[in-house]
């Protein structure tokens, strides 16, 4: 299949989570295609294997490979710590690949931080993933690191805003662990469905990164520098993909895109 600038952008997450970065993308990107795919039938990623994980993120890729993306994006935390080499290595110079790590990453030591907290699933905490980068990348800095894994859970379920997600947040940022730090990653991207609830905790005392942002920033900057950025004038078109269509999915992307998607299951 033939592939150019107006082919569209592949963007795939567990879940819910990537449609944050989905978002940010369409506000930063509006005259991008969109192909979005939540492999619904295996969330969370947080408590997969990580050859699970990459097998899913194969899958997947394919699928939307076969459709005509020009470029993948890794809308996961946990995918992108566990199968982002894999899939570089599976594709080549076939399929550029776009994580929600390495932008993240380059921001934090652009804006010099000297100490930084990061919060995620197990898969994402346990990898060392982001403190082996952090560390390497920036100078003389500090890496405060904990797994959140019932977040993501709560999420998907809608229970965010709620008492339930209050005493979460209560339950896993309480005590010594991140004070002192000048910032807080939210390592998965269904995470900046809570970022008020989380920047409330701390008192709107440390910054609460907008990955979202980020990721969609280094995106446009990827799609100028390779040539492939869309030069359509028109409003860019959405397909979303689910590997099992569930009622959540469903309530929680109509509430936060602000449109009730069209949304088709896949069997892959």
């Amino acid at each position: 299949m033939y592939r150019d600038s107006y082919s569209p952008i592949g963007i795939f997450d567990s879940g819910v989570g990537g449609l944050t970065v989905a978002k940010a993308i369409m506000a930063e990107l509006p005259n991008e295609d969109i192909l979005y795919f939540g492999d619904t039938a295996h969330l969370p990623y947080g408590e997969k294997s990580r050859e699970a994980i990459i097998r899913y993120s194969v899958e997947i890729s394919e699928f939307l490979y076969s459709k005509g993306i020009k470029i993948l994006v890794i809308a996961c935390n946990s995918a992108s710590a566990a199968a982002y080499e894999a899939l570089c290595e599976h594709w080549g110079l076939k399929l550029p690949i776009v994580n929600v790590i390495d932008p993240v990453v380059d921001y934090v030591c652009k804006k010099g931080f000297q100490k930084i907290g990061i919060i995620g699933t197990k898969a994402t905490i346990n990898s060392g993933v982001y403190t082996a980068k952090l560390l390497k990348a920036c100078n003389k800095i500090e890496v405060k690191a904990k797994p959140t894994p019932l977040l993501a859970g709560m999420i998907e379920e809608g229970l965010y805003g709620t008492e339930v997600s209050k005493s979460l947040i209560r339950h896993y940022l309480e005590g010594e662990h991140f004070e002192k730090m000048e910032g807080l990653i939210l390592g998965c991207t269904h995470y900046p469905l809570i970022q008020p609830e989380v920047s409330a905790f701390f008192n709107h005392t440390i910054q609460i990164l907008d990955t979202p942002k980020i990721v969609a920033d280094h995106l446009k900057k990827v799609l100028e520098e390779t040539g492939l950025r869309s030069p359509s004038q028109y409003k860019g078109e959405y397909h979303f993909y689910l590997s099992d269509l569930t009622e959540s999915f469903k309530e929680i992307s109509g509430h936060f895109l602000g449109f009730a998607p069209v949304l088709e299951q896949v069997r892959l």
